[in-house]
């Protein structure tokens, strides 16, 4: 499946993440390898990874029906496991401030002192 776009910030280019070709038109034109690209790009782009992260570690992912990559590419591990602590920080964060917002809503008394977890 090939795809071409006019509008390049819905696939990555603006950011420097895909390099596709171009018609006489003008219009990117974006093959089989991109569009997979572009899946991966918008999966990290959720979990909260900025472009220089994902540039950094779209190389190393495996395309659909390739293996998992794995220790022969440490610059993916070592990009990854960064990414991995700050979305478990970042969930850490999330957690405490559900735990208070329950604690919030179940509160019988407005005297009740909630008390926020210190890091």
């Amino acid at each position: 499946m090939r795809i071409a776009a006019a509008d390049p910030d819905t696939t990555g280019t603006e950011r420097g993440l895909l390099t596709p070709e171009r018609r006489p038109s003008g219009y990117r034109e974006y093959g089989d390898r991109d569009v997979d690209a572009v899946h991966g790009i918008r999966t990290l782009l959720a979990a909260g990874l900025n472009s220089a992260a994902i540039a950094e570690i779209l190389p190393g992912l495996p395309l659909p029906g390739q293996r998992q990559a794995g220790p022969t590419c440490p610059e993916l591990l070592e990009g990854l496991a960064r990414e991995r602590a700050r979305i478990t920080r970042q969930m850490d964060e999330l957690a405490a401030a559900r735990a208070i917002l329950d604690a919030i809503m179940g509160a019988e008394a407005p005297s009740e002192v909630i008390r926020t977890p210190r890091a």
